[in-house]
């Protein structure tokens, strides 16, 4: 795979149409994934609103269960194991639903799949609280497979309609995104009380869904009749075969490896956090109230560092400072997990938050095109979440075999110090 010069521009100026190709390609026919319809774009202002209110749905439908997860077990009468499955279930697709993402996006336009997307996960929503066991499980994977769309074309719209602000829209969009979980998960349990049961507090969540997909709707509308037949301007391919060769780009396999690292501590700390702390003698309530101070700290790391990613045209020092704030935080909950909950909740949350902003802004900023940046996307999220649903199952594992909590910990300091190695190659000056 050809990599840039130092000197190569870190963000394309302006973003890449059919009247712009690059150096020795021929012209081609079919749609790239994200190029608009020329004209017939709508208001930056108006895409500004949708990608906001897509990212509140990007994780509130996920983060909404896990308060609830005793009454919906109750409910159903699943054991313990089965359970869990309302939680592995929507990561599963959420990895095999972002292979099909760039695909959709090509026949149909990327506007009218986020807002398929959007209605899609309003239907799983609510799928998962009508009666049969059976039903909640389906409603998990669709609810999956929704988030999947959304969390591969983000990127790639981003890097289209904003090109030289990706760092910038990245920020908001990632820290939107881990604000519709904070509040999802602050508020699940007083919603189970004010509409009279956990089926109440989760179909609430459609509604939000519902909303963003009207905000869409009429830009889907705008893009079908741009072009016809559902599909965006043509966006050529390289002539030197790049538009095929992600799978055998090294710096592709590391954004993609350093996402799937990053998201795999952050759902073993989902699953197993609070269980940390209760496990040592902290009271559940306390336990709750620190991995929620862990969730809402995660927007500081968040925003500010996709902020600074998109100021500097190495993020290898970028990422050493952030992982050495996981490790940091790990080493305490390894150490003294109930004397200094609070201060480890606030390093792994700001590094945490921080990982995850890193890691969707290399995928705009190692891309030389949208439709590079949305395959990337799609790559990076198919197997990274796929590996991500390894971590809890495998953490619980090891939890149950040894009945202590030291090794689990101890083996997401192993993490870290992958991704240290991810970040110090993805972090280079290069482009796919």
């Amino acid at each position: 795979m050809p990599e840039t010069r130092p000197d190569t521009p870190l963000i394309d100026a302006e973003p890449l149409t059919a009247a712009q190709p690059l150096a020795g390609a021929g012209p081609l026919p079919d749609a790239g994934p994200l190029a608009g319809a020329a004209g017939r774009r709508a208001h930056p202002a108006l895409v500004m609103l949708g990608i906001v209110l897509a990212s509140l749905n990007m994780r509130a439908a996920l983060a909404g269960v896990s308060p609830l997860m005793g009454e919906i077990g109750d409910h159903f009468h699943l054991a313990a194991a089965a359970s869990s499955l309302v939680t592995t279930i929507p990561l599963v697709f959420m990895g095999l639903g972002s292979i099909v993402a760039p695909r959709l996006a090509r026949r149909w336009g990327t506007e009218a799949v986020l807002c398929g997307a959007l209605v899609l996960l309003a239907a799983g929503i609510l799928l998962r609280v009508t009666p049969p066991v059976v039903a909640l499980f389906v409603g998990c994977a669709l609810v999956g497979t929704a988030i999947a769309l959304l969390n591969v074309l983000m990127p790639g719209l981003v890097k289209r309609d904003f090109p030289d602000r990706a760092a910038s829209m990245t920020a908001l969009y990632s820290t939107t995104l881990i604000l519709g979980a904070t509040g999802a998960a602050a508020t699940s349990v007083p919603l189970e009380n004010a509409l009279g049961g956990w089926q109440g507090s989760l179909a609430s969540w459609a509604l939000l869904a519902v909303v963003a997909a009207l905000v869409w709707l009429p830009q889907a509308a705008a893009g079908r009749r741009g072009t016809g037949r559902g599909t965006t301007a043509a966006t050529p391919r390289r002539a030197d075969g790049a538009g095929t060769s992600l799978m055998r780009s090294p710096l592709a396999w590391q954004v993609t490896l350093l996402m799937g690292t990053q998201s795999l501590i952050a759902y073993v700390c989902i699953a197993w956090m609070p269980t940390v702390f209760t496990d040592h003698g902290m009271s559940k309530s306390q336990a709750g109230m620190v991995y929620a101070f862990y969730t809402l700290v995660q927007m500081a790391g968040s925003f500010v560092v996709p902020m600074l990613a998109g100021r500097m045209s190495d993020q290898r020092p970028l990422a050493v400072a952030v992982v050495a704030l996981m490790a940091s935080g790990v080493t305490g909950l390894l150490i003294a997990p109930v004397a200094g909950a609070w201060v480890w909740a606030t390093l792994m949350g700001v590094a945490q938050g921080g990982l995850l902003g890193l890691a969707l802004t290399l995928m705009v900023l190692r891309t030389r095109d949208a439709q590079t940046a949305a395959r990337l996307s799609g790559m990076a999220q198919t197997w990274g979440y796929l590996l991500a649903s390894v971590g809890p199952f495998a953490i619980g594992a090891v939890h149950q075999a040894t009945g202590d909590w030291t090794l689990p910990v101890a083996l997401l300091l192993v993490a870290c110090t992958a991704l240290l190695f991810l970040g110090l190659g993805a972090g280079r000056n290069r482009k796919i």
